[in-house]
């Protein structure tokens, strides 16, 4: 086995790309790696579509999957692929919790909280076209949808499109017996999707929002929205929230009897309000008016917490990851990230645990995120992690340490083109002082990223006569370097997958059977 520690670095949202038109990567001062990719082993892996387990190859990655990928050296169908393959063969339909929820609104009100786009990272609007239409079949009198606007995995001003088309199928589907319609919603930066437990306020916003019906009132979603941008101009993820209202009254308050289901498939951001819903001595803020409904989410988005306790479609139940391989070995681990991604060095990368596999053995370390917009502060806590990381590996006792910086991706969505070639910049100065930590004590280092984002910035108008800003994440591949190691890269496709049997290699350990092949042909 290898006594050299690995250092392995995640450089969130860092796609690469030979186009240099809104290229944040490329326009960053980034000498450090620049050098790793100029003059060490260096290939380009494909961080999306089939790539990470989603139905096809016009579908972008993110986080979430691409740790999952990194984690676990294999491809799980995963988010919008599950639920498609669910609704497609109606299993999702003759599942207990659908039939329970069914016969629980069956005389009050079937309510659908959700982002509502087709970016196919936390959800996909056609999801929700299935759920409103099974819910007439089933013989339910009403539905309820709060919408939550994405304009971050989709085109920044697209709401319209969306609530324009799930307006005119709940129209075609509506008559004296059935009635679906928009109740409430607003930008998903905004209201209801916090993660990793940054600002509840958003959450308590949500709750507001959707459950007591509190807050601007309009006759319709489209007022509600161009209200907004006529106010300032934002993107679709910062949409002030909204609640409609008929004769001065709210039109989907969630009431004692009705059913929730949270149609989001991605867990991170549907935690916390599930916890709202379910969780009975709930401290974070005040609900005022707890309704005694029952709840589900698409899936459930955490396996040991069991959150929530009745979801719809069986999540991927992810085997053979990569750290219970190091574990018999005694390969001793250490992760760490600042909030924002701490989640996706622990959890996701666990193969979608809570907790670790051994106390003994895993070592997690997260920093707290700074509550300003990212693009105000672009550097964000990279400075800190990497303090933290290269403290820990000067001090011998670990032998595998990760390092995941959220910068390009975080910072990538706000929009802001010179917000993120700073932060860009921010994330070669952690890779220069780690480079120079590995040298010290003769190490290895690998850098990836786990999707793009940064690398395009901007994107032609819906009639392509101007290029508005991009905040979603990319189709282009990211690197896979390795320094400090003599080695023989293979020729070929790679992906996400194919990083655990390599970083099991330079370890000194033979990799898991079961995992996607290493890229390295051989080590000198």
């Amino acid at each position: 086995m290898s006594q050299r520690p690995l250092v392995f670095v995640i450089m969130d949202g860092v796609g690469i790309t030979p186009e240099t038109f809104g290229n944040a990567v490329a326009s960053a001062y980034t000498p450090t790696l620049d050098y790793l990719m100029n003059n060490h082993p260096t290939l380009l892996m494909k961080a999306h579509g089939t790539a990470v387990g989603l139905p096809s190859d016009d579908d972008m990655g993110n986080s979430e999957v691409g740790h999952n990928a990194l984690g676990c050296g294999q491809i799980y169908s995963q988010g919008a692929k599950l639920v498609n393959e669910s609704i497609e063969d109606g299993s999702i339909f003759e599942s207990e919790t659908w039939k329970e929820l069914v016969e629980f609104s069956k005389d009050s009100t079937m309510h659908l909280i959700g982002l509502l786009s087709d970016g196919n990272v936390h959800s996909n609007i056609q999801h929700t076209l299935a759920l409103v239409s099974q819910a007439k079949k089933e013989g339910l009198k009403r539905v309820r949808l709060h919408t939550l606007l994405d304009g971050r995995d989709v085109p920044a001003k697209s709401a319209l499109i969306y609530v324009d088309k799930l307006e005119a199928h709940c129209a075609s589907l509506n008559d004296e017996t059935f009635d679906a319609r928009i109740a409430s919603g607003g930008g998903r930066m905004l209201v209801t999707m916090d993660r990793y437990e940054a600002e509840w306020g958003m959450v308590e916003l949500g709750w507001k929002t959707h459950v007591l019906g509190e807050g601007p009132t309009f006759t319709s979603a489209t007022e509600a929205i161009e209200s907004t941008r006529a106010k300032k101009d934002v993107s679709d993820q910062y949409i002030e929230p909204f609640v409609i209202v008929e004769n001065g009254e709210p039109v989907g308050r969630i009431l004692d009897h009705d059913a929730v289901i949270l149609t989001n498939f991605r867990g991170d951001r549907a935690l916390e309000i599930s916890r709202a819903f379910e969780e009975v001595n709930f401290t974070k803020f005040d609900r005022k008016f707890v309704p005694k409904v029952m709840y589900a989410g698409m899936l459930q988005y955490d396996g040991d917490l069991k959150i929530p306790n009745k979801y719809l479609v069986n999540p991927p139940r992810i085997k053979n990851t990569l750290t219970e391989h190091l574990l018999p070995h005694g390969i001793r681990m250490y992760a760490i990230s600042e909030t924002q991604k701490y989640g996706h060095v622990t959890y996701f990368w666990n193969g979608n645990k809570s907790g670790k596999f051994s106390d003994e053995l895993e070592t997690f370390v997260e920093i707290k995120s700074d509550l300003v917009p990212f693009d105000e502060r672009p550097w964000m806590k990279s400075a800190e992690t990497t303090d933290l990381i290269i403290e820990a590996l000067k001090s011998g006792q670990y032998d595998f340490l990760r390092i995941n910086y959220p910068n390009g991706d975080m910072v990538g969505h706000t929009g802001s083109f010179l917000s993120t070639q700073i932060s860009v910049e921010a994330v070669d100065l952690g890779l220069e002082r780690l480079k120079k930590a590995v040298d010290e004590v003769n190490g290895i280092l690998v850098v990836v990223a786990d999707h793009g984002n940064a690398d395009e910035m901007y994107e032609p108008s819906k009639d392509k006569s101007v290029m508005k800003a991009k905040t979603a994440h990319t189709l282009n591949p990211v690197p896979f370097i390795v320094y400090g190691a003599d080695v023989v890269l293979k020729e070929g496709k790679f992906g996400l997958a194919n990083v655990a049997s390599s970083l099991s290699q330079l370890l000194g350990i033979e990799p898991n059977p079961v995992w996607e092949e290493s890229m390295i042909e051989s080590i000198k």
